[in-house]
């Protein structure tokens, strides 16, 4: 998501986090075996070039806002207040969120032209008061956040189609797919709206997946983002032999932080394992700042072993 990356950097910065943590978990030289590209292959499913640009410059060509945009926009920041207004946590945390959401929908006010967005921007720029939420994905105004919020709406909203008739949702899916090993085992991370797409991906897939790892997934918002995913009910891609979730409690972007209850099992009975990390400092959303952390990379490490010994 977001600005325009360089994937191959992208990739660098992932490994190298992961050896941090798995330092810390006992793993350091196992880690330096399998992440130096000759036991195992390690690959990056970048899909940002494919986003709309709204005619922002190097994002992809521009594309017109659609109706119900700013709607769905509206109810996917309601869906996070909510979510995080069920455990706040402390007094000040609450009064923002709280303010934020009088903001998002006040009681008796008529929408009129244009209402829907003011509301939006309203309520967003209450909650970058938020410990956190500012940096959380180097957003400098509510505006940026809303920009970056936009792309999880297209990609949910399945349109966007291109000369090939294919939606923007699959191609981006198509893009992932292509980094699967079709026949051999592959061990799949996935972070923010890449864990959406991974698990739509995944359903699809016919090999083996002997771990699933999850980081800062939007999949717990039950209103805004789970009864837009595909296939439904929403359950464990029957590929997964196991999925470990992991969120932080500072990760605005986590609606919902037990995947296990509102995800179900597969006829197997493998359901997704969420556990709580903590990182330093405030910008904690980061894929990287989730695979430093011992108790992702720890397991990480080891499927990787595993999957290379087979």
């Amino acid at each position: 998501m977001g600005k325009p990356r360089d994937a191959e950097a992208v990739l660098e910065e992932w490994l190298r986090a992961v050896s941090d943590g798995a330092r810390a978990a006992g793993h350091s030289r196992t880690a330096a075996e399998l992440l130096d590209g000759k036991a195992v292959d390690v690959r990056f499913a970048y899909y940002g070039d494919l986003f709309p640009a709204h005619g922002v410059p190097g994002r992809g060509p521009a594309a017109p806002a659609e109706p119900h945009e700013d709607e769905e926009l509206l109810e996917m920041l309601l869906d996070a207040v909510d979510e995080r207004l069920a455990v706040p946590q402390d007094d000040t945390e609450e009064q923002v969120l709280r303010l934020a959401r009088n903001k998002l929908a006040p009681t008796g006010e008529p929408q009129g032209a244009g209402g829907v967005l003011r509301r939006v921007l309203a309520g967003a720029n209450a909650l970058f008061t938020l410990r956190g939420l500012r940096t959380l994905g180097g957003w400098v105004s509510a505006a940026a956040m809303l920009g970056d919020l936009r792309q999880v709406r297209w990609y949910l909203a399945r349109k966007h189609i291109d000369e090939a008739g294919l939606s923007i949702d699959e191609r981006i899916r198509a893009r992932v797919t292509a980094e699967l090993d079709p026949t051999g085992p592959t061990v799949v991370v996935a972070h923010s709206l890449g864990t959406v797409v991974a698990f739509e991906t995944l359903h699809r897939h016919s090999a083996e997946v002997p771990l699933l790892v999850t980081l800062g997934s939007p999949i717990g918002m039950r209103t805004a983002v789970q009864p837009r995913m595909r296939p439904q009910p929403v359950r464990t891609p029957a590929v997964v032999s196991r999925w470990l979730n992991f969120w932080d409690r500072d990760d605005f972007v986590t609606g919902g932080t037990d995947l296990e209850r509102c995800v179900a099992p597969s006829a197997s009975l493998v359901a997704p394992v969420s556990t709580r990390v903590d990182s330093d400092g405030l910008y904690v959303h980061p894929a990287a700042k989730y695979l430093a952390q011992p108790a992702v990379a720890g397991p990480l490490v080891e499927a990787l072993d595993a999957a290379a010994v087979v």
